[in-house]
């Protein structure tokens, strides 16, 4: 599983990689997350408010930050 986080590196940008990280450990995932701060990437996703956040390349979530408890419905949803 790729997770993306997308945010030019604002705080909401650093808790959602955070709220992604802890969501990721507690279901104990295979997962890699990366950081995406470059502005036409972002937008190419279709981002027009960021925090956003991408799963195996399909957007979960965007202009806001979810909870842990939200961010992993958002996930084993994306694995079953």
């Amino acid at each position: 599983m790729i997770i993306k986080v997308l945010g030019p590196g604002c705080n909401n940008c650093k808790n959602l990689e955070r709220v992604t990280r802890e969501a990721v450990a507690d279901l104990g995932l295979d997962a890699t997350i990366e950081k995406v701060e470059d502005f036409p990437t972002i937008a190419g996703y279709g981002v027009m408010a960021t925090p956003g956040l991408v799963v195996d390349e399909k957007v979960v979530v965007s202009g806001r930050v979810p909870t842990v408890a939200q961010v992993r419905d958002l996930l084993t949803a994306a694995t079953s």
